[in-house]
């Protein structure tokens, strides 16, 4: 073995780079992330050293030989087989092109993307600050812009106030009434919430619309792969129960 892939020896037994990577593999995603950092591969490693280290504990105090190694041992296999045997059972399930496209034809309705306005926003504390302000932008003293730059403590304000495109739900009712209720390119406000007076100018609106397959063909993919895995597992769980439990 090259020597460069051992990253540590522990009771003779090596702990390799493939060790390590088979370990974050088999992490949560969001820890994956993580798997460039050194500090976090070198934690990993301490892991599966310490697992070896009280391992040979383990094998010093004999607890091979108790009956609940055994026992443990014993649903460990039990485990291990079943998850391969289920892999097993899963492994030649796949989804065509056109498995998907009919889906998509047949349910469209699910697929519509609600309507959406993007839009920025002046805030301030103070509802007379805001009446201000919206009169500087109205006497064009100032741009929405410059005037959310200025004045604006909302962190959107280093972008003009823009807040991007946002739909239904996303923002708190009486901003979200306000942006959709407005004219594209005109400022409304001041508009209270519980964050304090905005002034909103709504940049564009776009309808709800049904999203093109191309958008949506992974998740509709991935939606009929779940209904053949579950036909199939009920199906082997049955033909299972037939053979083996005893009636």
């Amino acid at each position: 073995m090259d020597n460069q892939n051992i990253l540590a020896v522990v009771a003779g037994e090596e702990i390799t780079q493939k060790d390590l990577d088979a370990l974050i593999a088999a992490l949560p995603k969001e820890q994956q992330a993580y798997a460039g950092n050194e500090h976090f591969r070198n934690q990993c490693l301490e892991q599966i050293i310490t697992v070896h280290l009280f391992a040979k504990l383990g094998e010093e105090l004999k607890l091979e030989e108790t009956e609940a190694f055994a026992d443990n041992l014993a649903h460990a296999k039990r485990e291990i087989l079943a998850q391969m045997a289920l892999g097993e059972a899963m492994k030649d399930i796949t989804v065509s092109e056109e498995e998907a496209k009919e889906y998509y034809k047949a349910n469209e309705n699910q697929f519509m993307a609600g309507e959406t306005v993007h839009a920025k926003h002046i805030l301030v504390d103070d509802e007379d600050k805001c009446q201000e302000i919206l009169e500087k932008i109205i006497g064009e003293e100032t741009t929405f812009e410059d005037a959310a730059k200025e004045f604006s403590t909302c962190p959107s304000k280093e972008k003009g106030g823009d807040l991007g495109p946002f739909g239904r739900g996303q923002m708190v009712k009486e901003f979200e009434d306000a942006a959709f209720a407005a004219e594209v390119g005109h400022v409304v406000g001041p508009v209270k919430t519980q964050f304090g007076y905005h002034l909103i100018k709504v940049e564009d609106k776009k309808d709800a619309e049904t999203s093109v397959y191309e958008d949506v063909a992974d998740t509709i993919k991935n939606i009929i792969l779940q209904q053949k895995r579950n036909d199939v597992y009920g199906n082997k769980i049955a033909e299972l129960k037939e053979k083996y439990v005893e009636k």
